[in-house]
């Protein structure tokens, strides 16, 4: 078993604390409890954070699961968690959310991650993609692409260079509810979209979509095989996951235009943003529960401190340089929480 599914594994047993100890609902924990729910990608983190929390308090039952960002926010923005983990900012319409239901929070960035588009090992011919590959691949108007050639003549028209290969194009990757899979949209695909638009070939309702004729899975190991199960296979995973799976697939190589050069993820590339599809960890405190539970601050404090932010390269993630968690950790002393 590796060390994520140990931390994930630790937090399902620190979750069935919370239950044992609690009444009502997995949203609705005492006074003293903590319920985090939201990112997969973020929960890694924050289930290394907790285990460490509950070394030193363990009289404090901390829940902490991840079906995603978008349905974290959805449970958070109704006051049913106190923290919501997120591989990706709350948007204008969940903000929105949060306000009408009197959800007030603080958003804290925990770290870094890189967002690896990977393909079977067996897949040798294709070497790197730029972002006008991705769409042509990948994009909202690539439905019904099933070999990597379909997407040549719409990849030429973007400007891409990149010859696919004859092959079958079988693609696995993250969902709607996933913070993976807005990240994506946002970095890659979202950019190139508008310009689709302007120019009278896309409409505008589809500029923050995928194509939708894939494979999701909200489960990054269910995605994995899916990649490894085909040889000519195509996705995208957070960085670690990506990491901790090299024996089973092959992470790609991106750049941002055609005439960039190919930039492979590394912690170094992430951390610096020369590797494209880097993206910030945030979790999202409510406020007014912090206030009301002890326990809450007393984690959040935590979460802020070195031994906290040293979960996120524990966890095989990228850590923000040290004045940036400073200034992160003033943010929250400074919050009146």
């Amino acid at each position: 078993m590796n060390k994520r599914r140990l931390r994930i594994a630790a937090a399902g047993l620190l979750a069935l604390g919370v239950a044992a100890g609690t009444t009502g609902t997995a949203g609705a924990q005492g006074s003293s409890g903590i319920n985090v729910s939201g990112s997969s990608t973020v929960e890694p983190i924050t289930s290394l954070v907790a285990e460490k929390f509950a070394e030193q308090n363990p009289e404090v039952a901390v829940r902490v699961d991840g079906p995603g960002t978008t349905d974290g926010f959805k449970l958070f923005c109704t006051g049913q968690t106190d923290i919501s983990d997120a591989s990706r900012a709350i948007t204008p319409t969940e903000a929105q959310s949060c306000a009408q239901n009197g959800v007030r929070y603080i958003e804290l960035q925990v770290g870094i991650d890189g967002l690896s588009v990977v393909t079977s090992k067996s897949n040798k011919a294709v070497k790197c993609l730029s972002f006008q590959d991705l769409y042509a691949l990948t994009g909202p108007e690539s439905e019904g692409f099933d070999t990597w050639d379909s997407a040549q003549a719409l990849a030429t028209e973007l400007g891409s260079t990149t010859r696919f290969p004859n092959a079958k194009l079988p693609i696995t990757a993250p969902g709607e509810e996933s913070g993976t899979y807005g990240s994506y949209i946002e970095i890659a695909l979202e950019p190139i979209a508008k310009t689709r638009v302007t120019a009278g070939k896309l409409t505008s309702d589809k500029v923050k979509t995928t194509r939708k004729d894939y494979q999701s899975s909200p489960n990054d190991n269910t995605i994995i095989k899916g990649i490894a199960g085909s040889k000519t296979s195509l996705g995208w995973v957070g960085y670690a996951f990506a990491v901790e799976n090299e024996d089973k697939v092959r992470e790609i190589p991106i750049k941002k235009s055609p005439t960039d050069p190919c930039v492979a993820p590394t912690p170094k590339t992430i951390a610096d943003g020369t590797y494209p599809l880097s993206r910030p960890l945030f979790i999202y405190v409510n406020t007014d529960k912090a206030k009301n539970n002890a326990n809450l601050r007393k984690f959040v404090d935590f979460y802020m401190s070195p031994e906290g932010f040293a979960s996120v390269a524990q966890a095989d993630y990228i850590r923000m340089p040290r004045a940036d968690e400073k200034a992160v950790a003033a943010t929250w002393k400074s919050s009146g929480v």
